[in-house]
């Protein structure tokens, strides 16, 4: 397998915070990887630091065969980066900034006209060419923003909570976009705290205040997760998270409309048999099954759950 990135050790500080806490991270060619976590869990800290943006506390990172940062000058001509705010110019047509960003990468007057040509197409940027930035839809400001990133053919690109404000359909769109780019050799770096789009990752790391809390792939993190999930369909869900509270097998309640998803220990024997029970003795009807783990389970269990893997008292997801 070849890597685009690895990175043994990362860590950053920001005096006594601790953005990054000594990751290890390799990142195969030709995928998407993501980054799910919260918001402060250092993400967009290990992107910046990988694009040399930000010098390590301690650690070390390869980035397409370059370390950085010491060679962080010739990994940037080699990668694209699009973060989560728009950050092209508002008062340049879509044209306009195309042709400017063409500049920056450094291209020829012939490279120019063919790569904004291109990408105006690629990314359907013809019906408002010529229209200024500043007036577009958050999906039409997000299509730029990639075309833009894109120019140069770079052979990385880090992308910073991009979809962050954009509509279900424009989102499904962009990551047609990212996939078709995966088909011609460009490997994907992501971060995102959407769970839709951490399943569509080839590979996933899961981050939590500074450390990856899970890493794989998205059905192998499923597969392998640490608790057992039952479902409880009801019609007075109330009545059922007062029965389970506090029992000592259950980590994890959320609720899904009129269903419950309980995370319970995994080394509990018959766990659905003994919710039955329970709920049976108190008098409340209910349909209950053990399911599949979803990646919010995955995400509840890596970082909800962490420091207290047998607790028994009842969590929001």
């Amino acid at each position: 397998m070849t890597l685009a990135i690895s990175a043994r050790s990362l860590a950053r500080h920001f005096g006594a915070v601790v953005a990054v806490d000594g990751i290890d991270l390799d990142v195969p060619r030709a995928q998407i990887y993501g980054f799910l976590g919260p918001n402060g869990s250092g993400k967009s800290t290990t992107i910046r630091m990988l694009c040399g943006l930000l010098v390590p506390t301690r650690g070390t990172a390869t980035v397409l065969g370059h370390p950085v940062p010491r060679e962080a000058e010739t990994v940037r001509r080699k990668l694209g980066y699009m973060t989560q705010r728009f950050s092209l110019w508002d008062d340049l047509s879509v044209t306009e900034n195309l042709e400017f960003m063409c500049r920056v990468y450094g291209l020829d007057r012939t490279a120019r006209r063919r790569q904004t040509e291109d990408r105006i197409r690629t990314y359907d940027l013809g019906s408002f060419s010529d229209q200024r930035a500043g007036t577009l839809s958050g999906g039409q400001r997000q299509r730029l923003a990639l075309a833009a990133a894109t120019l140069h053919d770079p052979e990385l690109l880090l992308l910073d909570e991009p979809t962050s404000g954009v509509d279900p359909q424009n989102r499904r769109d962009f990551w047609e976009s990212l996939f078709a780019l995966v088909s011609r050799g460009t490997t994907i770096l992501v971060s995102t705290h959407y769970m839709d789009e951490a399943e569509r990752c080839h590979r996933l790391a899961i981050l939590d205040r500074g450390r990856i809390a899970a890493e794989g792939e998205p059905k192998q993190l499923a597969r392998s997760l640490d608790a057992t999930v039952i479902e409880i369909e009801c019609a007075d869900l109330t009545a059922v998270r007062r029965a389970l509270a506090g029992m000592p097998a259950v980590r994890s309640m959320a609720q899904l409309g009129n269903r419950l998803h309980v995370l319970m220990r995994r080394d509990a024997v018959n766990p659905q048999d003994e919710l039955r029970a329970l709920l049976a003795g108190q008098g409340i009807e209910a349909a209950v099954e053990r399911v599949g783990a979803t990646l919010e389970d995955v995400f509840v269990a890596a970082i909800q759950l962490r420091d207290q893997p047998q607790a028994g008292a009842e969590r929001a997801a």
